[in-house]
């Protein structure tokens, strides 16, 4: 294998961690600056330039993007997806991942453990925003902070006003987030790497320190996840568009809550941590996916006409509920179930025995006109818009149309 790994520090030590494994496995390697490169876009031929050279051919990239080239290292990325080379991280998942309002909206649609946040622009909302997240001590977090850098925690609502007046005033966009007090100063680290977690740390603060990162001074210690956790972690980086992901949750009384989902993972704190190799395992990892290039799913299925993706949600009382998925006769509609959610339960490619429940969500492809006919009348009623007639025009106006 090929591997280019998009960096903007040879000597830093992920990068040089992840070379030197990739070397010792006999792959074939080579750090490159993310900001040496030049995007050429031309009808069917997208290319890219490194240093003023057309670029080699690759196998795979492994982006490791900071957060000040967000914007030009996503595009690079981007433009590796449209040639085909398969990206341990694709550019979507590292865009949505940087962005803590942006991961933090995705995440909130799915069944999994966030701290209550929201986020205001009108002062006269800071209030009632701070009230609505259980009020005063309060977290506040700049959109784009990393490393505990932009993270504050104010003891009152007064305090958390002023803060959050300075900070919009000076321009910079700012979540008020629910503090979790029984997880004060102390968070765990999940290193995802495709569908498992294959290493974890508690980071804990030291003195009077809320934050727990590393770069902070934060302890850290080994950490086993029971199945919840990993699953929550292994859930949230798939859900971003992530392959290899740094997961960092809260302990709190009501299980797992994510805050934050970081595409470019730091491997020196985790593996000085665990003294687990885990750059080897990402490339390892890698060498098993370069012959599955990053495909845009719904764009490749919804090329035929009439044909498309959905989920359809089976609720109590439904004629589905208790037939297996052959009894449902969704092939012979010309629909095929891609995946089948039971709860926070994925169930891939579900056999043809497997039995529906209440409550089960189906990811389909087929026929939109008859997985329409699969709506619960309710259901389409509400998505679909109320349409008014137009008011009767005056006489004068019809003639002034013509």
């Amino acid at each position: 294998m090929k591997l280019g790994i998009l960096s903007r520090s040879r000597s830093c030590y992920s990068t040089r961690r992840l070379r030197e494994a990739a070397e010792q496995r006999g792959h074939k390697v080579k750090v490159l600056d993310t900001l040496k490169f030049a995007i050429d876009l031309e009808e069917g031929e997208p290319d890219l330039y490194f240093r003023q050279k057309h670029l080699s051919h690759y196998d795979a990239v492994l982006p490791r993007i900071g957060a000040s080239i967000t914007y030009f290292g996503t595009a690079v990325v981007r433009q590796f997806e449209q040639m085909d080379v398969f990206a341990a991280n694709s550019s979507s998942g590292i865009a949505n991942s940087r962005d803590k309002l942006r991961s933090l909206q995705i995440l909130s649609k799915h069944q999994i453990g966030i701290p209550q946040t929201t986020f205001v622009r009108d002062k006269k909302d800071v209030i009632p925003a701070i009230e609505r997240v259980g009020g005063a001590p309060v977290i506040i977090k700049l959109l784009e902070g990393t490393q505990g850098v932009g993270v504050i925690l104010a003891d009152s609502v007064k305090i958390a006003e002023a803060i959050i007046e300075t900070l919009q005033s000076a321009r910079q966009s700012v979540l008020v987030q629910k503090f979790v007090a029984e997880s004060k100063g102390r968070d765990v680290r999940a290193f995802v790497v495709g569908d498992r977690v294959i290493a974890a740390m508690r980071r804990v603060a030291q003195g009077q320190e809320f934050r727990s990162n590393v770069h902070r001074g934060g302890r850290t210690e080994v950490v086993e996840l029971d199945d919840n956790y990993a699953a929550t972690a292994v859930r949230a980086a798939q859900i971003m568009g992530l392959r290899i992901a740094g997961v960092d949750m809260l302990e709190s009384n009501s299980g797992p809550q994510i805050m934050e989902v970081n595409s470019s993972p730091g491997l020196e704190g985790i593996e000085t941590c665990t003294q687990l190799d885990i750059a080897g395992a990402v490339i390892d990892y890698i060498a098993a996916q370069v012959d599955f290039p990053e495909i845009d799913l719904r764009q490749r299925l919804t090329v035929s006409t009439g044909y498309g993706v959905t989920e359809i949600h089976i609720p109590e009382g439904s004629e589905y509920v208790g037939k297996t998925v052959q009894e449902s006769g969704l092939r012979e509609k010309d629909i095929n179930a891609l995946t089948l959610y039971r709860g926070t339960t994925v169930i891939p490619n579900p056999r043809a025995d497997r039995q529906l429940e209440a409550g089960d969500r189906l990811l389909c492809f087929g026929k939109l006109e008859r997985m329409r006919d699969m709506i619960p009348e309710k259901t389409r009623r509400r998505r679909r818009p109320k349409i008014k007639d137009l008011p009767p025009q005056e006489d004068h106006q019809q003639e002034n149309d013509g």
